[in-house]
């Protein structure tokens, strides 16, 4: 059963995107809802942004309840669905309940049907998308799709879009796994009509023309200086530098770069489609979470190998940063560090939830105790690769973040390596001081998740460009990110998140102090979003 309903005034306070999701979920989620339950809901949503020709938009969200953290998590995936979504005319897709059957949901600007599949139970990522390109004729860019990760439940699958990016971190693919749905595409002729500001075209130019280092390496050039700071998680945790980080760096990865990726309308083109001719082996990357994962916290120092862990993640649809940092906890359980060939079998043994691979697939909080290693995780969420015991601002971020260990809810490893200019940097060290920062910074992210912009544009973005092209104020604009937070928070306290929960495997100083900095900022009280910010929610519109 579809239906029908007019959300333009929540897209009005919200803009689109994970705003406009964060606020469904929060209105139409019960709080007491089990993540694997028919009453949790997947909300796709895009932003203004995706009827632009602009670089750094060719990005989707999806929110739901994780069943990795157990919280009200949205995750953000590139590639080219965004504008094939926009073309079937919605602002939003909900998914609610559970179907009988395995189907495939087909939405279109003239109706959504839906298909049952009972021939794909099991298939992996590229099967699925192969049947539904010699079926329908439908491309890889128009899908979202589960592999057997999903199916199985695991608690960090991916939903897949164009076969290889992914909404991964959370576990949102077994959301949609519970729901019965292999996948999702989206297609039409009913984009409504936006009008751009012409500053499009400027941002769009300069990444074009811009000879950045991440247009050759990806994320993965930080790798060097991450490991010259002491600062590269390695063999699970336990270490902070990675003596072979020369195989499994950037110019390792440029190395097996054999042609140019991108994201839909993206002239910064940061993508890593990497090739071994020697084995055949093509994937796309790895970036630096992946290389971090299944690299160096996994004692390995073979590019090849990372690029084949990555390919298996991306086949049967796993968040490839979780899934490495768990098989990372099990190798220091069982002292098998450098074990690539154990390593790709718990991959699929986890896929699958077959041996071993069935406790693994829990993640490592619900896991370590059983594996006797440390919990390197927050929320539920196991670390990114910014190291937070080094850049203490981070670590911070970790902490607060609402989705548990995760660098892009911030990106504050950003001011304290820094990838930004010197007037803008902060010392790594000490946490005093940061939390009015990391408070901004987490509502611009909110508000990149909302427009939608890629994170990446932080070089070609800035205040005025942001009031320009959003046509608001860019305290305004700010606000709309404080308010995704708040109510993610709020979200989240129901469900009985408090201060216990913002908190680290490791020791910072004057950590508590910069909590109670950070409530202060917030105006939350231990945590805790107080009742008398809610109906306030709402008073600031965005035309």
């Amino acid at each position: 059963m579809t239906k029908t309903t007019d959300v333009e005034p929540i897209y009005r306070r919200y803009v689109g995107g994970r705003g406009v999701a964060t606020r469904l979920a929060h209105e139409r989620i019960p709080f007491d809802a089990d993540p694997f339950g028919p009453e949790n809901r997947l909300f796709f949503t895009t932003g203004p942004m995706q009827f632009s020709n602009m670089s750094f938009t060719g990005r989707m969200n999806c929110t739901g309840v994780s069943p990795l953290t157990d919280g009200l998590l949205s995750s953000n995936a590139g590639g080219f669905m965004s504008r094939n979504f926009v073309d079937a005319g919605y602002g939003a897709v909900e998914f609610v309940g559970a179907s009988d059957e395995l189907v495939v949901v087909h939405v279109r600007d003239d109706g959504v049907t839906f298909e049952p599949v009972p021939e794909l139970k099991g298939a992996t990522v590229p099967e699925t998308t192969e049947y539904l390109e010699s079926e329908h004729e439908i491309t890889v860019d128009q899908t979202a799709v589960i592999g057997p990760a999903g199916e199985n439940r695991v608690r960090f699958a991916s939903i897949m879009t164009s076969e290889e990016r992914a909404f991964g971190r959370g576990g949102l693919g077994a959301v949609l796994g519970s729901k019965n749905i292999k996948g999702i595409t989206f297609g039409g002729d009913s984009r409504p009509e936006v009008e751009v500001p012409s500053t499009q075209m400027e941002i769009h130019r300069e990444a074009a023309t811009d000879d950045h280092i991440m247009k050759r390496q990806g994320t993965v050039s930080v790798m060097d200086l991450a490991n010259e700071m002491d600062g590269l998680p390695s063999y699970y945790f336990s270490e902070r530098q990675f003596d072979g980080a020369d195989g499994i760096n950037g110019a390792a990865v440029e190395e097996k770069k054999y042609k140019k990726g991108s994201c839909s309308a993206c002239a910064f083109a940061c993508k890593l489609p990497t090739r071994d001719e020697e084995t055949g082996l093509e994937t796309e990357g790895p970036e630096f979470e992946v290389a971090m994962a299944f690299g160096s916290n996994s004692g390995i120092d073979d590019i090849v190998d990372v690029m084949k862990s990555n390919e298996l993640c991306d086949r049967y649809g796993l968040d490839a940063i979780s899934a490495g940092n768990t098989i990372a906890a099990y190798l220091a359980a069982e002292d098998e560090f450098g074990n690539e060939e154990l390593i790709h079998d718990l991959v699929e043994k986890i896929a699958h939830r077959e041996g071993v691979g069935d406790d693994l697939a829990e993640g490592i909080d619900r896991v370590h105790d059983d594996l006797g290693v440390d919990n390197w995780s927050v929320k539920g969420m196991d670390f990114a690769a910014h190291e937070g015991r080094i850049l203490h601002g981070q670590g911070l971020s970790y902490a607060v973040a609402n989705r548990g260990a995760d660098h892009m809810y911030a990106t504050f490893y950003s001011v304290e390596y820094p990838l930004v200019p010197e007037e803008d940097a902060l010392e790594p060290t000490g946490t005093l001081g940061k939390a009015e920062r990391l408070v901004r910074r987490e509502n611009l992210m909110a508000l990149n998740d909302s427009g939608i912009v890629c994170k990446f544009s932080r070089d070609y973005m800035n205040p005025e460009r942001y009031e320009i092209l959003f046509g608001e104020s860019f305290d305004k604009l700010l606000a709309v990110g404080d308010r995704t937070v708040t109510l993610e928070r709020h979200f989240n306290n129901q469900r009985g998140f408090d201060r216990t929960d913002d908190d680290l495997p490791y020791n910072l100083p004057d950590f508590d102090q910069a909590l109670d900095e950070y409530y202060d900022s917030r105006g939350w009280k231990d945590g805790v979003v107080p009742d008398n910010m809610l109906p306030k929610i709402d008073e600031t519109i965005i035309v």
